[in-house]
């Protein structure tokens, strides 16, 4: 007989680690399941070293300080985690529902659905010969070894804004975006209209120049213009953001709106016993922020408590009273 769970948390991200540090305060039985091979999700993985400026307290935390601290949090309870398993079905029977993933199959009271955007993989620069240079990245993993490099970067939101920044401090940085204004926060692009990057807008990468598997300079045109120009560069960094895929989610019946699932206000899903948290939950003025999540967390295990113990409190009065 397989063994049965108060709670199984469906990602790893930041969303899914704090819902299940926040389940076992409430004395919930913890499985967290996660498709990546690690937890941390996209913090963790795509910008570690980039700074993440809605967590309320802090002002310099990277996404690998954040996926370390809310893993240290975490570990001070046992948790049953599964990584690299992709839940695949959710099956409800009267007593309990039946997770199929593509290692088996888990049982549980109820779930937390927290799994951000879905699998994600970076929007690639599309030109010819992309693949043939090494020196072409679309995330970073150790800032510092591009120290004293020319380093370029595309993109207008926030991750290239970010970047930018960061970067302008070890290296020569310039930053390539299509339109005239950037997408990032209004404080951030202030930031680097101060800094010392190079902005050049409104420009579009047009053509990859290299000796062999070495980019060492990138054509850039302007937008409605003939006028182009070379960057001699170290490192090209692409940020064009990120396509994700939900996978089997459509297929687990539940209300969507559009690739993100329709909860209320308790954060409760179309199917009773199952919640979502975080990027992957819809509902009217949401905002796709850590911090969002984070707070959403408590709200959906408070609910799921509730739901398995309809006799208990739906959530304590303050969260030093746990």
């Amino acid at each position: 007989m397989s063994e049965v769970f108060d709670i199984t948390i469906i990602g790893g991200g930041p969303t899914g680690l704090f819902a299940a540090f926040y389940a076992h305060l409430r004395q919930a039985k913890v499985k967290l399941i996660d498709s990546l091979p690690q937890l941390g999700g996209q913090p963790a993985i795509l910008y570690p070293e980039k700074k993440i400026l809605d967590v309320p307290g802090f002002t310099n935390l990277t996404g690998e300080e954040l996926t370390t601290r809310l893993i240290d949090q975490l570990t001070s309870f046992e948790t049953s985690i599964h990584l690299n398993e992709t839940v695949l079905n959710i099956e409800k029977t009267e007593q309990e529902f039946i997770l199929t993933t593509t290692k088996g199959q888990h049982h549980s009271k109820a779930i937390l659905i927290a799994m951000g955007g879905g699998a994600f993989k970076p929007r690639p620069l599309e030109l010819e010969g992309v693949e043939d240079f090494d020196n072409i990245h679309y995330h970073v993993s150790n800032l510092h070894q591009y120290a004293g490099q020319n380093v370029v970067i595309l993109g207008g939101g926030d991750s290239a804004v970010d970047w930018a920044l960061a970067f302008e401090k070890l290296s020569s940085t310039t930053i390539v975006h299509r339109r005239e204004n950037f997408r990032a926060l209004e404080h951030s692009v202030s930031a680097l209209e101060e800094s010392s990057v190079t902005i050049k807008t409104p420009f579009v990468p047009s053509k990859l120049i290299g000796d062999g598997t070495r980019l060492t300079h990138l054509e850039i045109s302007k937008i409605k213009s003939e006028e182009t120009e070379h960057l001699a560069l170290d490192h090209l960094f692409v940020n064009y953001g990120f396509k994700s895929s939900v996978g089997n989610l459509k297929n687990w019946g539940l209300e969507l709106d559009r690739h993100k699932i329709k909860v209320n206000s308790k954060q409760e899903t179309s199917v009773a016993g199952i919640y979502a948290a975080g990027d992957c939950c819809s509902y009217e003025g949401k905002i796709d922020l850590i911090a969002t999540g984070l707070g959403e967390a408590p709200t959906a295990i408070n609910n799921a408590m509730n739901y398995l113990y309809p006799d208990q409190k739906v959530q304590p009065k303050h969260s030093t009273s746990l």
